[in-house]
């Protein structure tokens, strides 16, 4: 399982640089562009739909390197077998959650791709952008399954 959660964040991640890459290029082209002529028609959506995409697709990988912002002064303070506990509740809450936000925005995308929804300026089609960042979101959960599993049976530290 770890072996196939690295090798998903890793592609994610990669193919979530690019699409960053992308919004430095098409921001400073913009830039350039509305000193010299006239600004980039669509960047705006391009951004928005980009910004998701590098969002979503960071998700485990941050979660896997221990990214995310956690407050831990007064857990702390608790004996490791309620740490674990803890721990264990987390890791559930967030796979329930992100599970939840797969399927929803799973069913969101098929709306869009029977409804033909296209972007106001570029007409790009939405549902593959929906479907990118619920791949994105079912890949955290898969993430927060294999923490679990590391806090259920590796102790607190999570096998890492």
């Amino acid at each position: 399982m770890n072996r196939i959660n690295e090798l998903l964040n890793s592609v994610l991640t990669f193919v979530g640089g690019i699409f960053l890459v992308a919004m430095v290029v098409l921001t400073c082209g913009n830039i350039f562009f509305r000193i010299v002529w006239a600004p980039v028609p669509g960047t705006y959506e391009l951004m928005g739909l980009f910004g998701a995409i590098v969002t979503a697709f960071a998700l485990g990988q941050t979660q896997t390197k221990r990214g995310h912002v956690a407050v831990d002064v007064l857990i702390n303070t608790f004996s490791a077998k309620t740490k674990k506990a803890l721990r264990v509740a987390g890791d559930l809450i967030c796979m329930a959650f992100f599970s939840v936000v797969t399927w929803q925005l799973a069913v969101k995308a098929v709306t869009l791709w029977k409804t033909g929804e296209l972007t106001e300026t570029l007409r790009i089609i939405y549902y593959p952008f929906i479907y990118a960042v619920a791949f994105g979101c079912a890949v955290l959960t898969l993430v927060c399954f294999s923490d679990l599993l590391r806090a259920l049976f590796s102790g607190m530290d999570g096998g890492k």
